[in-house]
């Protein structure tokens, strides 16, 4: 404690407390912090206190840093009990041992708080961090390094400025939310450098938070975003009788804009936006993004199939991942969670393998012509309980029950065969594009 308030660093005002002396009188205290000249030489913990005429030195914190102290008739020695080396020499004069530390370094830095010590090695040291410099000590690696423990107990500035990294998104260990389509997170991903079979190049991907049933809807353009949402919101709220109470997207231009703000604004729905340049905050729907593309990747490589048909793999993929996957915590499929039930996957095939599907009547066939048409399995329908089937003879995709499945001889498709769909594809798309040119001439003239 000291009576001079000059010789401090940092003071903190402090409004009670008092000093009591050996004749009982008292004297306020009134501060503490840290005095010095510099950052090596300062002591932690001084009480300013009012009136006090000689600066004293607490021969008990001395013992809590782990100093020994020794006096005799002539003399006081400090030594630390690590490696008991004498760091200070006090002299007896009259009935006082004084100490002069102002201008013996070495003696300053023993008074120095083990805070200030560790933080000062961790300067010398390159800025290591503080776990690495216990385990030098811990096991003994290096000569030199004193014994005391290193703690990251306050920001040292210039290590946030050259190795300050993004925080960590620590996975939630509860269910914040208690029933279906109480959060919807959605996201756009695209634009893919092949149109789909259908024409699509984006895809809409929404994850309802509580059961973690996904939608996939493929967009032609990025503009379509809010209605093809409209359309799904109304449906889908019909169709379990909920409302939406809040979505959950980032700030892309197709999500942040006076459509979504107005239709949320009408059906009292909250619009929830991750930080900019933070997808981690949007993570349910970011992580579906790859786990559904990486699946459609996989499925199109192993049936070698023509990447146009990169919707319908998608699309399977979601159909599957709802009843296959289990939530967690609550340790059910989405299926499960959202519909009420279990479901049922007896009826799943593996997508791209050769199928039969019936000629139901659509061609006036003679007698002798063949009953059915071969194919490729392409997914499940999501209006009717049937599959979608790519009939190598029409070129085009039809939906049907009447299909009988060959998965026993899973040879890839010929490469004939995969031409004609690449040509049937481009010359329908060629076409449609040129009908349009021709209009728009038209119209012109």
């Amino acid at each position: 404690m000291t009576g001079d308030a000059s010789q401090f660093i940092d003071l903190t005002p402090k409004r009670s407390g008092h000093v009591t002396y050996g004749d009982n009188n008292r004297e306020k205290i009134l501060g503490i912090e840290k005095i010095g000249t510099n950052f090596s030489t300062s002591k932690e913990n001084v009480l300013l206190v009012e009136g006090l005429k000689h600066s004293l030195l607490s021969v008990s914190q001395l013992c809590d840093k782990g100093f020994s102290i020794s006096f005799d008739s002539q003399k006081c020695l400090i030594e630390h009990k690590d490696d008991k080396q004498v760091k200070i020499v006090g002299f007896r004069i009259n009935n006082v041992y004084k100490i002069r530390i102002e201008n013996n370094p070495k003696h300053s830095q023993c008074l120095m708080s083990k805070n200030d010590e560790s933080w000062l090695w961790h300067k010398r040291i390159a800025h290591i961090n503080m776990e690495h410099l216990n385990k030098l000590i811990s096991k003994n690696l290096v000569i030199g390094l004193p014994k005391i423990k290193f703690e990251k107990n306050k920001l040292c500035d210039v290590c946030q400025k050259g190795k300050q990294v993004k925080i960590s998104f620590k996975s939630k260990n509860i269910v914040t939310t208690t029933r279906p389509l109480e959060l919807l997170h959605m996201d756009l991903f695209g634009p893919s450098r092949t149109m789909s079979f259908g024409g699509s190049y984006y895809g809409l991907v929404l994850v309802d938070d509580f059961s973690r049933y996904t939608w996939t809807l493929f967009l032609a353009n990025k503009s379509d975003t809010f209605s093809v949402f409209r359309k799904f919101a109304k449906l889908i709220q019909n169709k379990k009788n909920l409302k939406i109470v809040s979505i959950r997207s980032d700030h892309g231009k197709e999500f942040e804009n006076k459509d979504f703000d107005l239709f949320c604004e009408e059906n009292g729905i909250e619009h929830n936006f991750s930080a900019p340049r933070t997808p981690q905050q949007n993570g349910v729907v970011e992580r579906k993004n790859r786990s559904l593309e990486e699946l459609a990747r996989t499925m199109l490589n192993d049936s070698k199939l023509p990447k146009y048909f990169w919707a319908e793999a998608v699309n399977t993929a979601c159909y599957t991942m709802n009843r296959a996957l289990i939530r967690p915590i609550l340790k059910k499929t989405p299926y499960e969670l959202f519909n009420g039930r279990k479901p049922n996957i007896s009826h799943l095939h593996i997508f791209g393998c050769k199928c039969f599907v019936l000629n139901n009547g659509k061609d006036n066939l003679g007698k002798f012509d063949p009953k059915s048409d071969e194919g490729l399995f392409l997914g499940y329908s999501l209006n009717s309980k049937s599959f979608r089937i790519y009939n190598k003879r029409t070129m085009t995709i039809e939906e049907s029950v009447h299909v009988i499945f060959d998965e026993t001889n899973l040879v890839c498709p010929r490469r004939d065969v995969i031409d004609e769909i690449v040509e049937s594809f481009e010359d329908t798309h060629l076409n449609e594009q040129t009908y349009k040119d021709d209009k728009d001439k038209e119209k012109e003239v």
